[in-house]
Order: C-alpha cells, then sequence, then structure tokens
C-alpha cells in the first residue's frame, strides 16, 4: 500500500493567510483515507496582504512579476515547514492564490509560479488545478468537492465557510456543488473598514440589529437566481456588493449583523432546498466555523431536521489544504480529480500542471 506524503497549501479569497498541511493519504479497501500529520498557518504581513488584495489591478507585466515572487515566498514558506518538521515529503500541492477568475471569458489565473516554488523549496510540485477545467468550458470552481465525495462522502452535505460560502452534495448519482454566495469576505471588509481584522465568534454582530434596507439589497443580488453551476471571485464582491455595504452608512454593529443574515439565509435556502433525507447532516468546515454567531443563525434558519456537524479545530482549518493534496495524489496516479457535475465542463478531468525542481 502506496503512502503519499504531500504538503497541500492554500491560499483562500477571505486572505487570512497562507495554509499548509502536511498530509499522509492512502488507498485501501477500495477508499481513500488521510491523515493531517503537521499543519501551520502563516499569516500574512500588512504589505503581502495590500499586494494580494490589489493584484487584480496590476499591469500584465507588473502581475507576471507579482506572479514568480509570490512563487518564491511560498518555496520559503514550505521549506521552513519542512525543515522546522523535519518532514519526508513526496510533492507540494499548491492551490497558488487566486487573482482573476473570470470563466465566462475563458480564463482564471492563480498566482504563485510552480517553477518557482519547486526551485526553491527543492520539492516537486503540482499546482494550476483550474485552468484546465475552464478550457474545457466549465467554471473552474469549486474544486473541493472531489475531496467531499471521496474523503467525507457519509455527510448529506459539505459546506465550507471561507471568504465566499460553497456546498456540495450528491444528487441522483452525481456531484453537485457551487459557490452560494457570501461568507467571511462582506463580514472581514466590513471589519477591516473599522481597524479590526476581523469579528472574533462573531460577538460585535450579536450585538447589532439588522439594517432591512441592506438585507433586501444583498438578497436581491442577480447572483442568487443564476443556475448552478456557477462561481464567484473578489471581482464580483467589489463590483456588485461592495458599493451596497458603502452606500448602507450603518454602524459596525449593524453591518456585521445584517451580513451574518444574509450569509445564512441564503446557505439555508440553497440547503433545503436540496434536502431529501431527514434528518440530514452538514459538515461545516472554513474560517467561518468559528464565528459562533454565525453558526447559531445558520443552525436556527436550518430548522431542526438538518444538523450541523462541526469537526476538530485542525480539519477546519486545513481540509481546504487537504483536498488539494488529495487531489495532487489523483493527478499523479491519472485519475479524475475535477468534476464536470460541479463545474460545468466538457467532461471530468485529471487536472494540475507538474513542475520539477532544477
Amino acid at each position: 500500500m502506496k503512502v503519499y506524503k504531500i504538503i497541500g497549501l492554500m491560499s483562500g479569497t477571505s486572505l487570512d493567510g497562507l495554509d499548509l498541511a502536511y498530509c499522509h493519504l492512502w488507498h485501501t479497501k477500495g477508499a481513500w483515507e488521510f491523515k493531517i500529520v503537521e499543519s501551520d498557518s502563516v499569516p500574512y504581513t500588512p504589505e503581502m496582504h495590500a499586494h494580494l488584495k490589489d493584484a487584480i489591478y496590476l499591469p500584465a507585466d507588473q502581475l507576471l512579476q507579482f506572479h514568480a515572487t509570490y512563487g518564491i515566498w511560498l518555496g520559503q514558506q514550505v521549506k521552513s515547514f519542512i525543515t522546522d518538521n523535519r518532514l519526508e515529503v513526496d510533492y507540494i500541492a499548491s492551490h497558488g492564490h487566486t487573482t482573476h477568475h473570470q470563466p465566462d471569458k475563458g480564463f482564471t489565473f492563480q498566482i504563485g509560479s510552480g517553477q518557482h516554488l519547486a526551485n526553491v523549496s527543492g520539492k516537486k510540485v503540482v499546482c494550476d488545478f483550474r485552468t484546465n477545467d475552464v478550457a474545457l468550458g466549465g467554471q473552474g470552481a469549486p474544486l473541493v468537492p472531489i475531496g467531499d465525495k471521496l474523503l467525507f462522502g457519509n455527510y448529506n452535505f459539505c459546506l465550507n465557510l471561507g471568504g465566499i460560502s460553497n456546498v456540495s452534495f450528491e444528487k441522483k448519482g452525481k456531484r453537485i456543488a457551487y459557490d452560494i454566495g457570501l461568507a467571511n469576505m462582506i463580514l472581514n471588509y466590513i471589519s477591516r473598514k473599522n481597524g479590526m481584522e476581523y469579528d472574533k465568534g462573531g460577538k460585535i454582530a450579536e450585538t447589532g440589529k439588522i439594517n432591512s434596507g441592506l438585507l433586501r439589497q444583498l438578497n436581491g443580488l442577480k447572483y442568487y437566481t443564476l443556475p448552478f453551476p456557477k462561481s464567484i471571485g473578489y471581482e464580483w464582491f467589489v463590483q456588485e456588493v461592495v458599493p451596497l455595504v458603502e452606500a448602507a452608512a450603518d454602524i459596525l454593529e449593524n453591518l456585521l449583523c445584517t451580513a451574518i443574515h444574509h450569509i445564512c439565509e441564503q446557505i439555508a435556502i440553497q440547503i433545503k432546498s436540496h434536502a431529501l433525507v431527514s434528518p440530514s447532516t452538514v459538515l461545516i468546515t472554513g474560517g467561518g466555523t468559528l464565528n459562533d454567531f454565525l453558526i447559531n443563525i445558520l443552525q436556527e434558519k436550518l430548522g431542526p431536521t438538518i444538523q450541523v456537524v462541526i469537526p476538530v479545530k485542525q480539519l477546519i482549518d486545513f481540509k481546504e489544504a487537504l483536498v488539494f493534496a488529495l487531489m495532487a495524489v489523483l493527478r499523479l496516479e491519472g485519475q479524475t480529480n475535477v468534476l464536470c457535475s460541479v463545474t460545468g465542463a466538457l467532461r471530468d478531468s485529471s487536472s494540475g500542471v507538474i513542475y520539477l525542481p532544477s
């Protein structure tokens, strides 16, 4: 039985930092098993945070330069992680950081040059998991559902609360998944406008009141009426959501409270519409899982027949990094790692580009 030893790297739209998960993955009795052996998160400096947030506005030459610079930085973080924990590593699986995501125009771009990452870390790299699916006419997102299917298929729904909320589930023998809408992206934006990184546990939001006008505008966003497969990125947030928040001109507590009710309403609408068995279980991971107020409101809106399941904190924090490690393994074995039932592509694919250190 071959055990793959992979470091999964993930940097999400909430811009919290870089997640590193050293995972062991193996196939036994017809199923994939895993263990997250070591994990760490490297917070972004204010300078790096600003660079990543504003990368969407860079001209092409500067974006490509940052692509290389960020790849070198990733390699340095991986090298330190390996050294500090004395790890034996087969491959690095890197998601990179999404700066541009416009599948309707035929492109998606994750910075973090795989060749620079491989050269600096001295390890083989699998990255660029989204481009092939977009080239096949897909959304290039979400990708995590392959992990939901193969590693967490005992739950009726898998919900991720990162910068964006996305869900996956089985329907008529196929995995279905899509971006529901907002999650930490709007909460962090509101918090940072007020000089805080985030609202820990949702304690500030809990003291606020709903701004009914803003809630109505958020719930009325066109994206929520679109059929799946569908996905959103930072561009959509800047264009469609930020102007609504800015125009609301309300206090911090009320803005956060309203955003949480909006997030939970949209999630509940989607999950309840697909819950075919009672009771149903929803495995929740991602940074939003640590927002107690959000989770309480979500459970309230889901009702008693749909049960929220909160796993151990390591899985909450590092599930996406784990899944990218699995995607690298599947790519190396030539197996499907991106599902067309999820992305809307012409066919399933085994996606990812392999870079060797030199």
